[in-house]
């Protein structure tokens, strides 16, 4: 019993200790900075604790056509907004590919959170000005042609409370047209549980990947483009999808 307490201090202890080491390292940011280059050190940061924060939450994820990803490029990932977890989820779910979010300008605030995605290279929009959302599209782009990162970001703009896919702001697929990359899509199935279950139950997500390649979408108007990705997201929500997936494990 007294060897068990000691471990448990111990563990109290290193975890401590690493909390502040984080938030000692994420005072060196300079947040009216705009990165251009992608910190190894500080994605480490953000991949250890998003692995320890989906451990303690208790989610478990069910992956499906990871090897719809394309190698050997960046791409675009794109996919149904329903949980504050969703990005969390895709950064986990594509750790190896560096994964930059466009986020709302709120996320930046977060203590030491806030700071150590800046330093990844994630952006902020701004969804009042136009001119200023733009120059957000152009650095996605520059950052993907200069083999920085992939852009992460949700056509929706803002989390759906019902689960039904909001309407898109099309414009976000000009990132994959301007950079001339493919479209990874992931539909995530059961993330609005998770702030319900933590920390007494498990959550299951069901994680789906689909791309579509440039070719396909070059010379797309962009609402064009937003209709096959709803096509293909509400398809992987679907009973359709579910009852498919059934019939496969019964065969």
């Amino acid at each position: 019993m007294l060897a068990i307490i000691n471990l448990f201090i111990a563990f109290i202890i290193l975890f401590v200790s690493y909390i502040l080491f984080t938030f000692i390292c994420s005072l060196f940011v300079n947040m009216d900075k705009t990165y251009n280059k992608n910190n190894k050190f500080y994605r480490f940061l953000l991949n250890s604790w998003t692995s320890i924060g989906l451990k303690l939450c208790r989610i478990k994820i069910d992956l499906v056509g990871f090897e719809n990803i394309p190698e050997n490029t960046r791409f675009v990932v794109v996919g149904n907004h329903r949980s504050n977890f969703d990005p969390i989820i895709t950064w986990h779910i594509l750790k190896k590919y560096d994964i930059s979010f466009i986020s709302k300008k709120a996320n930046f605030k977060i203590p030491i959170f806030g700071r150590i995605i800046k330093k990844c290279c994630f952006m902020d929009i701004d969804r009042e000005n136009p001119r200023n959302a733009y120059k957000t599209i152009e650095h996605a782009v520059n950052l993907i042609n200069d083999d920085v990162a992939s852009i992460g970001v949700y056509p929706e703009g803002t989390r759906s409370k019902n689960g039904e896919l909001l309407p898109f702001h099309n414009c976000v697929f000009k990132i994959a047209q301007k950079s001339k990359t493919p479209l990874v899509i992931i539909t995530l199935d059961g993330s609005e549980k998770i702030a319900k279950n933590t920390p007494f139950h498990k959550t299951i997500i069901k994680a789906y990947i689909n791309t579509i390649e440039y070719e396909k979408i070059e010379d797309l108007p962009t609402c064009e483009i937003g209709d096959m990705v709803i096509k293909i997201l509400n398809y992987n929500l679907s009973e359709e999808k579910k009852e498919n997936e059934n019939n496969l494990c019964t065969l």
